[in-house]
């Protein structure tokens, strides 16, 4: 008798055996650590630089992707006394009802039918071209912890959503990572979900991870995201604010964590998913940074939700470096951001 509702299509490789096939050689290897250092050193306290967490909702298209990185690439080197930029690369996208595009590693071409075993590979590739062509580690969001492995020698950065941010199996393995993770508060605003998240990943674990017993050693740069959430009447509500901003650096002295930080996302639900109020966002962020010390200690930096062109479109009207999920600012308005962030810092 079948017990099991579902179709076993793919024995996927281990990622061991992918990693192998698609290597990083030394020198990309000594750009991961030292990129990857300069991260951690802002989260650490060492650097004072600002992180900016930047790029499109969505990666459907590589060509598009690795365009976008590389005018980041050239801005970059423009403002890099004051900001790290880290390029997203999100390859996973969670959806609330299931439905819509799940991002490039279920389709690697958003109008094909979905395949994972490409995807797999599309996403190690394009992870790899951005290291090689720009120099950038970047970011990704572990929306399947499982999956992480295959490219855990390549991220610099990595986000839990506010829909996986309650679950057991996200915070263990974030515990296990060596880069920065960022736990975002729920959909609900409740952000004492997000704190014992990040107490978790803070600590050491022992579990069952890939086949495995695992143990753990606890990764003390899991921090907060707050992304802003949705009310009981489905009314989006911000916490990007000033006393917003307060109330977490009191909690953070309440859990006695540490490296206290925070990531504001300017989208989502801060912005109302309205892709041009970032700008007004991250400004006022700054603002309250120069008002309060310890606000501007417990900021990091922010995460923009940007792309080539403004807004979104549907999927088949390929139209080129635009969001075929949530939209996004364009080109011209991040750029231009970037450079006055750069100058209020």
């Amino acid at each position: 008798m079948k017990t099991m509702n579902m179709d076993f299509i793919v024995n996927m490789p281990q990622p061991q055996s992918i990693k192998d096939e698609y290597p990083l050689d030394r020198h990309l290897k000594d750009a991961v650590d030292a990129r990857n250092r300069e991260i951690i050193d802002v989260f650490e306290g060492v650097s004072d630089k600002l992180l900016l967490v930047i790029g499109p909702c969505s990666a459907d298209n590589e060509d598009s992707v690795l365009d976008y990185i590389t005018r980041l690439r050239s801005v970059q080197e423009k403002v890099s006394d004051k900001i790290v930029i880290v390029p997203r690369i999100y390859t996973n996208k969670p959806r609330t009802t299931g439905d819509g595009y799940k991002g490039m590693l279920h389709q690697p071409d958003p109008n094909e039918k979905p395949d994972m075993l490409k995807g797999i590979i599309a996403i190690r590739d394009m992870h790899m071209r951005a290291l090689r062509e720009t120099g950038f580690t970047c970011a990704d969001e572990m929306l399947y912890p499982e999956n992480h492995s295959y490219l855990d020698d390549i991220l610099g950065y990595v986000a839990v959503g506010a829909r996986s941010v309650e679950n057991q199996q996200h915070r263990l393995t974030a515990s296990g990572l060596n880069i920065p993770v960022g736990m975002k508060n729920p959909t609900s605003g409740d952000i004492s979900v997000m704190m014992n998240s990040i107490t978790a990943a803070q600590h050491s674990h022992t579990f069952i991870y890939r086949g495995w017993e695992v143990q753990t050693h606890g990764n003390e740069h899991t921090h907060a995201i707050l992304r802003g959430y949705v009310n009981k009447d489905g009314k989006t509500h911000p916490n990007y604010h000033y006393e917003d901003l307060l109330h977490l650096w009191e909690a953070y002295e309440e859990y006695g964590l540490k490296n206290p930080a925070v990531i504001v996302d300017t989208n989502h639900a801060n912005s109302g998913k309205q892709p041009l109020e970032q700008v007004r966002i991250a400004l006022e962020i700054l603002h309250s940074m120069r008002h309060n010390s310890d606000i501007n200690k417990l900021v990091k930096g922010l995460m923009i939700e940007s792309y080539i062109e403004d807004g979104a479109q549907k999927i088949g009207e390929c139209i080129y470096g635009k969001s075929i999920t949530d939209p996004c600012l364009g080109w011209e308005k991040s750029e231009r951001l970037i450079y006055d962030i750069a100058e209020l810092m």
